[in-house]
């Protein structure tokens, strides 16, 4: 079973509509610790991650909010991502980059009102420009080598739930 059908986010979602009661899913997870998988419960959010021996510095995670539906049945939230530390990290680089750019935009702007040369300034926002795309295509590579353990936390997320 394909899980990521749309390549081009960085974070996939999903949704399952199940015919198991919340607190029936939630309990099942609880107790379906094992390794190579960590499980942590808080209210009705469920992270699911790989235990330390197996985590490398693209190792996703994936996070499940439960809510419940009519009928007893519950529907499933989930999201696949990046250690929240390592996503931190890059949602900061790209502000960062997002700031220079445009300090560097009314830099530029303010030389070119008072005819002083501007092209460094240009330059450099060509460079930032350049930069954010870099980022981008390393978060993709990461995204791509993260792939086989989506597909394991997927995988074991189906056992649980039809367990």
């Amino acid at each position: 079973m394909k899980v990521l059908p749309n390549d081009i986010v960085l974070r996939p979602r999903f949704q399952l509509e199940l015919a198991t009661a919340k607190e029936t899913l939630l309990q099942a997870f609880e107790k379906s610790g094992r390794a190579p998988f960590v499980i942590k419960r808080l209210d009705d959010h469920v992270f699911i991650k790989f235990n330390a021996g197996h985590i490398h510095f693209w190792s996703p995670q994936l996070q499940l909010e439960v809510e419940n539906m009519e009928d007893g049945k519950s529907k499933v939230y989930g999201l696949f991502g990046p250690n929240p530390t390592l996503w931190t990290f890059f949602m900061f680089l790209h502000f960062g980059i997002a700031t220079l750019f445009t300090i560097l935009g009314i830099w530029a702007y303010s030389r070119a009102s008072l005819d002083k040369p501007y092209g460094l300034h240009l330059g450099l926002m060509v460079f930032m420009v350049v930069l954010w795309f870099v980022l981008y295509a390393f978060g993709r590579a990461g995204k791509q080598k993260g792939k086989p353990q989506m597909q394991e936390l997927y995988d074991f997320m189906k056992r649980v739930i039809e367990a």
